[in-house]
């Protein structure tokens, strides 16, 4: 390789790019393999970088694990967020179906994502359950500001426990088309709203 194109491949990133881009090469690895088939090694042969540099980062593989879970958990908190004052049935297609294109765009990392529960650490564990907590806290409390599903709320448990169902069937929905393609991005976001409608009626 010639001298200048060594230096180009090795150009200096900032603080936020390295971290960001190694994250980006864990989720792809975590969505392939499990988590104890991962090597550090690895990722840091992928990132052109040593693994002493990653352990400045991420002084633990399972610390390394746990930062991919936690910045594909803010991603989608961030994408779900509900509009404050606009009614929970018009928010709901269109934020599956920004959803549902985060998903497409970023398969690895849903699927890294998804695959912490399976983990056998605790503390990684851990992280994905709080953010899947997140996220039923955020759909409960869309639910209660919308007057059409307000009285839903009183039933508390319930609604509770329908939110959380409806999570791991649009979860399990997601996986499947990311691994078929066969139905198309409307007719998967349909499938979950009428899901997430017909659980709370």
């Amino acid at each position: 390789m010639p001298a200048n194109q060594g230096e180009r491949a090795r150009r200096r990133l900032s603080t936020r790019e390295r971290r960001e881009q190694l994250l980006s090469v864990g989720a792809r690895l975590f969505s392939e393999s499990p988590y104890d088939d991962v090597w550090i090694e690895r990722v840091a042969d992928l990132a052109g970088v040593s693994r002493g540099l990653l352990y400045h980062y991420f002084p633990t593989k399972r610390d390394f694990f746990a930062a991919v879970v936690e910045r594909e958990s803010e991603r989608m908190l961030r994408m779900t967020a509900a509009e404050p004052g606009v009614p929970v049935r018009e928010q709901l297609t269109a934020g599956l179906d920004t959803y549902l294109g985060y998903v497409q765009a970023h398969a690895h990392g849903f699927r890294a994502f998804h695959r912490a529960d399976a983990a056998g650490d605790q503390a990684v564990r851990r992280v994905y359950r709080q953010a899947l907590a997140a996220q039923e806290k955020q759909i409960l409390a869309a639910l209660a500001a919308d007057p059409e599903f307000g009285a839903a709320c009183e039933r508390g448990p319930q609604l509770r426990l329908a939110v959380r169902g409806w999570l791991a069937f649009t979860t399990a929905v997601c996986l499947e088309w990311l691994r078929d393609g066969e139905s198309s991005r409307e007719q998967v976001r349909d499938l979950c709203a009428r899901a997430l409608l017909g659980a709370i009626a």
